[in-house]
């Protein structure tokens, strides 16, 4: 199936940025607990974050006492966004794609990027992040992935003849297998990279529960939606079906996966 170019990923979650903080759902607990416990994320540490959005994550790591905190988001609407809700001194928003953002070199105690990294070219992006990081320090590559084919999952099922001529984003992955679940190949890039040791993964499976009309909200902000020109069809069509065939009831299968790795 053809993917959306990675480009694309820049411009594909402005237009509602109220709606996408309010619907995209925040990344469990554990996460944040592994990025202080294990990455000695506290008061002070300077981190960076790639494709900050609206500031799911952002929050969070203010929170934990990240200082001072770059976020790097190439959209202008999801900077302003971010700008307007996530007002701290510790945060600056960079306002370019990751690959032309100018961060300091060796100057960072912590990176991250959370839904976001697969928009990028994974080897020359894990280069400049390794360039960006002070030896010890740490990169941590998090995702919540939209759907598990291990569980049952019937409402992809009764809506899959959907998207069955779609464009993927490049959260898809290689051969059916989620980009952020794919351990396999995000060890094997990290490995690549030459500058990280330390190496692990946790994936952890969880479930959503939504309204139709969340659920239309949740749709309405995938790239591989916003990219179709019947996209307000299909998002009245996924809600039909939530409310006819789910009893205003979805279950979607959730995962979220966390990469660590640290800087040699």
């Amino acid at each position: 199936m053809p993917q959306l170019d990675r480009a694309f990923g820049r411009q594909a979650f402005g237009a509602d940025p109220a709606g996408y903080d309010a619907v995209r759902p925040a990344y469990p607990d554990w996460v944040f607990e592994t990025l202080a416990d294990r990455c000695g994320l506290k008061a002070g540490s300077a981190a960076f974050e790639i494709g900050a959005g609206t500031g799911i994550a952002t929050r969070r790591l203010l929170a934990l006492g990240a200082d001072p905190l770059a976020a790097v988001e190439p959209d202008a609407r999801l900077a302003a966004y971010l700008a307007a809700t996530s007002a701290n001194p510790a945060l600056t928003i960079v306002g370019a794609p990751f690959e032309s953002a100018e961060l300091p070199a060796g100057a960072f105690d912590l990176g991250l990027s959370a839904t976001a990294f697969h928009w990028l070219d994974e080897d020359p992006a894990l280069a400049k992040i390794a360039t960006l990081l002070k030896p010890g320090g740490w990169w941590a590559a998090l995702w919540n992935v939209f759907g598990d084919d291990s569980r049952e999952d019937p409402f992809h099922d009764a809506t899959q003849h959907l998207f069955e001529d779609a464009v993927d984003s490049p959260s898809r992955g290689a051969a059916d297998q989620p980009f952020g679940l794919d351990v396999d190949a995000r060890v094997a890039a990290l490995e690549r990279a030459g500058a990280f040791e330390a190496i692990s993964w946790r994936i952890e499976p969880w479930p959503l529960v939504l309204t139709a009309d969340q659920t239309v909200a949740l749709y309405a902000t995938y790239s591989n939606v916003n990219a179709r020109p019947d996209r307000s069809q299909l998002l009245a069509e996924l809600g039909r079906i939530a409310r006819d065939g789910f009893g205003d009831r979805v279950l979607r299968n959730m995962t979220t996966s966390l990469y660590l790795a640290r800087r040699r």
